[in-house]
């Protein structure tokens, strides 16, 4: 729990209030100092005895104001002390990020072909989209009661590191198809605000893979499996998390050319001609590797 300071109002007021009682006390220590004759004749040693305790209490005041000022001072020492602490640290997390994230380039060709049934009943046994994204205006509950209802694809795509060190993970919070005047979105399940995608290395082509399946009703014409499915660009919000737990948040624009033709199995192949990515927010140490550090 963070420390309460106080505030310079009250500090303030604490030492105002200090400084009107000393002035009380001198002045009435001075009085009686004066009239120390006139009280040891008319009250005798108790005269002496209240002069006495007057200058005790004004030495115990005077002692107290100096305490309550080493301690204000030290306050602000340490309240230095622990703005610097938290900025260096801040400064060795942004330093450490800098130099330890990941960014990627999408490359080659772009795949979009049937889901594997094996996974789909793991979706409907498990009841977690943590591997699929939804059209906008799927429900997630009557995928898994009516899963015959909803047509289920992949997407496959190459990509290499572009810039920064090897990629642990990929997750998308948002995919964005365009065809011609016609948009589809898709998103995460409802229990999270990104999908994870697989990354499987082609050890024939000797590059990495992102995978992610897309659910849509049967009856949509997002992709239909015996035709040539156009679109006009693709637009990811991708989340990218480097080996070290740095994560990148972007958006990756992919053109590409259409195919001409469908292969014997209904995959449509797309040349990607070009590939943007567009930083949303800095590199930043994920959460989990932050919980690490702190154990």
């Amino acid at each position: 729990m963070e420390r309460k300071r106080m505030r310079p109002k009250n500090i303030n007021k604490i030492i105002v209030g200090m400084i009107i009682v000393s002035a009380v006390v001198f002045v009435i220590s001075l009085v009686l100092l004066i009239l120390g004759d006139y009280l040891d004749k008319a009250f005798h040693v108790i005269g002496i005895r209240v002069a006495t305790l007057f200058v005790a209490f004004s030495s115990f005041c005077s002692s107290t104001l100096f305490s309550l000022l080493v301690f204000l001072h030290n306050r602000t020492v340490s309240k230095i002390n622990d703005d610097n602490n938290r900025r260096g640290e801040l400064f060795r997390e942004l330093q450490f990020a800098s130099s330890n994230y990941s960014i990627i380039e999408f490359m080659d060709r772009m795949l979009i072909y049937d889901e594997s049934s094996r996974y789909i009943d793991r979706l409907v046994r498990r009841r977690s989209m943590e591997f699929h994204m939804t059209e906008e205006s799927t429900k997630e509950e009557d995928v898994y009661q009516n899963p015959s209802k909803y047509s289920f694809v992949s997407i496959k795509i190459p990509f290499r590191v572009l810039e920064g060190k090897m990629v642990s993970s990929i997750t998308f919070a948002k995919l964005k198809f365009e065809r011609e005047d016609e948009v589809y979105e898709f998103f995460s399940g409802s229990k999270s605000e990104e999908s994870k995608a697989f990354i499987l290395y082609n050890e024939k082509t000797k590059r990495n893979n992102v995978i992610i399946n897309l659910i849509t009703p049967i009856d949509s014409c997002f992709f239909n499996k015996k035709d040539i499915n156009v679109f006009s660009k693709i637009k990811i919000y991708i989340n990218i998390t480097s080996l070290l737990g740095v994560e990148v948040k972007g958006i990756s624009e992919l053109y590409f050319t259409n195919p001409e033709q469908i292969e014997g199995d209904g995959t449509n192949t797309y040349r990607i001609n070009s590939s943007n990515f567009s930083m949303l927010s800095m590199p930043k140490i994920t959460e989990m590797c932050m919980d690490d550090k702190t154990k």
